[in-house]
């Protein structure tokens, strides 16, 4: 069990434990299970525990090939799941595009406002002009009969099917940086170019998230698939840690989406 947690942050253990119950239930009952919708940095705690359990398997699956955030089918090593068994139906938002404009925040505050929660939905997409998100399919259902505005916008939801995904205007572009630590306020000031009291401000004044939760805290230490988001500057993704150069600094591997939603 300690062995589990040595590798991850504290503020991981709750998370960590909860994989190590559905793992031990895929063992113990020789039956899959089926998470809720998980954040990269997520996606990556489970898969690191899992790889230590040679009788279970992990499979994901987001609702299409770039997904960000993805459901993992939990199953014994001999059982290949299906797209069907990953139960995420898509949402397609209807509204007056000559008059109005939909955001991310916008969409996901009104959904989060009717009491969903956000491990229900997976990633919501747009082409520039039409918006579509992805959901469990358990809630599919109340968000066709029950869902009628997004902020003060009539819209009307349409279940479509697999075929009609839309192509995401959002593309995250390759960078590689070097960094003396990785903590929060290093890797913001060394990759956007500003000084460590300026991360600091950013981060106190609440425009820093670290996978979709807000932070205060300067001194977080990083690790892979951690997401930040940075109101007004975009969005990082730590995609990997590849070795530190001969003054002993880290490269990192990262993904950058400049996207200030």
């Amino acid at each position: 069990m300690e062995n589990s947690y040595q590798h991850f942050r504290d503020d991981e253990r709750l998370f960590i434990d909860q994989v190590l119950d559905w793992v031990q239930k895929v063992e113990l009952q020789y039956s899959p299970y089926l998470t809720p919708f998980l954040d990269p940095r997520e996606q990556y705690i489970l898969e690191s525990i899992v790889g230590q359990h040679n009788e279970v398997r992990a499979e994901a699956f987001g609702g299409y090939e770039a997904a960000e955030r993805k459901r993992l089918y939990l199953s014994p090593s001999y059982f290949e799941p299906v797209q069907e068994d990953f139960e995420i139906k898509i949402a397609e938002l209807r509204y007056p595009k000559k008059f109005t404009d939909l955001s991310h925040g916008k969409i996901l505050g009104t959904l989060m406002g009717e009491g969903i929660r956000r491990e229900m939905i997976g990633d919501i997409i747009t082409d520039g002009e039409d918006w579509q998100f992805f959901a469990d399919a358990s809630i599919m259902q109340f968000f066709l009969s029950s869902l009628t505005k997004i902020g003060n916008i009539t819209i009307q939801i349409e279940e479509i099917p697999y075929t009609e995904i839309l192509l995401p205007k959002d593309t995250w572009e390759e960078r590689f940086e070097i960094v003396s630590s990785l903590r929060l306020d290093v890797i913001l000031a060394s990759v956007f170019h500003i000084s460590r009291q300026k991360s600091k401000e950013l981060i106190s004044s609440k425009k820093v998230k670290v996978n979709w939760n807000e932070t205060e805290r300067p001194d977080v230490v990083l690790g892979i698939h951690d997401v930040l988001s940075i109101r007004g500057y975009g969005r990082l993704r730590i995609e990997a840690i590849e070795g530190k150069t001969k003054k002993e600094k880290i490269r990192l591997k990262l993904g950058f989406l400049d996207r200030n939603r």
